[in-house]
């Protein structure tokens, strides 16, 4: 007796699915391979497997299918047989058709694979239904005071990233179809944008300043899916505080005042540089100006907070015949434990965000010497050891000697307003453009890290 329960039980599930002409098949949903249902001849999908490509929620008698641009308002028929006719009504979006509902089988839900295609445009047969590529339909940009605007027409609603990488915001867009092509815009925060491919995926990229920040959103329709992207100094910053030195780094210069040459050209290179930088978008601090000047604990202070510390100087000892202008580079350990165990290999998180070893230093010195040479200006190169400042610094750090105070020819040059210019331009081109490739470095190990554009050539 006992033995004949199980062959009871299989003969009557076999009955009730015979009853209810239930069938299992497989489907191919938008290149997933899942199990569907025939149920008296139409196909349905069980409501949690559908799940996994759109959103499926239930309000009592009424699931909600929402995703790729559209929102499905799908009744529950428990009368199977009826919900795979045309009886009940089914809302797409704004409109009302009469199409097959859900229904329940085992308690499970299920829905409609032909009302489904219908309802989120997308092309269906007898096990499969595909979905229609995204498509790039156009970009128009707008200009505003604080922020410009861009915005990307899309066919249906896709997934997309954005993070900031160096100088540029980038945003993915995953799958779609689009032509790569450059656009100009009237904005000056947001002057040009650029589309290019990257295998299946579509990316957006524009130039962005550490003065500006910048956000990402959809607004999903029934008609398509719009990507806006705002940027500009109205936008708020976002970035995690240990990374907010990278996203907006901070350049001092610090000009040695030399008394009794009738003028102070460290101060007048000093300022010229950092207005070209703080136009471009970076964060500058001069430590004094004709009236005020930093103390010393200050100045040491700020120099622990730079990512660039650069003092400008001018030679000078009794009875020196020396002359000409010499990039100097630090040398010996910092009183920072921390910064010389981040400089002998020591593991910290991030480490490399908050102290750069003496490579960043050598290849800033090498871009001062590269820009003052494109200035005709012909620069030496030293070390140095026991300048608090500079040491104090954690990351790149120069003396920037532009002459000496007992040779008369360096100060007739340091008089001529082309001089001062063309050290100006190399200290701001030299600056930016390390600082710009840290930042595109840096956006390797997180992507929160943003950086700056650089001063244009």
């Amino acid at each position: 007796m006992w033995r004949s329960w199980p062959l009871l039980a299989a003969a009557l599930l076999l009955a009730g699915l015979a009853g209810a002409q239930i069938t299992y098949g497989k489907l191919n949903l938008a290149g997933q391979q899942v199990q569907s249902i025939g149920l008296y001849g139409a196909e349905y999908i069980n409501g949690d497997v559908l799940g996994r490509l759109v959103n499926v929620t239930r309000d009592g008698q009424v699931v909600r299918v929402t995703g790729l641009g559209h929102t499905l308002l799908v009744p529950i028929d428990l009368d199977q047989q009826r919900a795979t006719t045309d009886f009940n009504t089914v809302q797409i979006d704004t409109r009302r058709i009469q199409a097959p509902a859900a229904t329940l089988v085992n308690g499970n839900l299920y829905l409609p694979l032909s009302t489904l295609a219908t309802g989120l445009g997308a092309k269906y047969e007898q096990g499969q239904l595909t979905l229609a590529q995204p498509e790039l339909l156009g970009v128009s940009s707008r200009a505003g005071q604080n922020s410009d605007r861009l915005v990307l027409d899309l066919s249906r609603d896709v997934t997309l990233t954005d993070e900031a990488r160096g100088s540029r915001v980038v945003v993915r867009l995953r799958g779609v179809k689009g032509e790569a092509r450059k656009y100009t815009t009237r904005g000056a925060f947001l002057p040009s944008a650029e589309v290019s491919r990257d295998g299946d995926d579509l990316i957006v990229s524009a130039p962005i300043t550490a003065a500006s920040g910048y956000r990402v959103y959809k607004v999903v329709r029934p008609s398509g899916t719009r990507v806006v992207l705002d940027l500009g100094p109205g936008i708020p910053r976002g970035s995690p505080a240990i990374l907010e030195r990278v996203t907006r780094p901070l350049i001092v210069l610090d000009p040695i005042k030399t008394a009794g040459i009738g003028r102070d050209p460290t101060l007048d290179v000093a300022r010229r540089a950092a207005e070209m930088l703080t136009k471009a978008g970076w964060q500058v601090q001069v430590t004094r100006d004709t009236a005020t000047a930093l103390s010393r604990d200050q100045k040491q202070q700020l120099a622990r907070q730079s990512d660039v510390y650069l003092a400008l100087d001018l030679g000078r000892f009794p009875g020196s015949n020396r002359g000409g202008v010499t990039v100097y580079e630090p040398t010996g350990r910092a009183p920072s434990q921390l910064v010389n165990g981040v400089r002998v290999g020591a593991a910290l998180p991030y480490g490399s965000l908050v102290v750069g070893d003496t490579g960043g230093t050598r290849r800033l010195s090498e871009l001062l010497r590269g820009e003052l040479k494109g200035g005709n200006i012909t620069a030496g190169q030293g070390s140095l050891s026991r300048v608090m400042t500079l040491s104090e610094a954690p990351q790149a750090a120069l003396l920037l000697e532009l002459g000496w105070a007992s040779n008369s020819k360096d100060l007739a040059n340091l008089s001529v307003e082309r001089r001062l210019q063309a050290l100006s331009v190399a200290v701001a081109r030299s600056v930016a453009t390390y600082l710009t490739a840290r930042a595109n470095n840096n956006a390797n190990i997180s992507a929160a890290v943003s950086g700056a554009a650089g001063v244009g050539q």
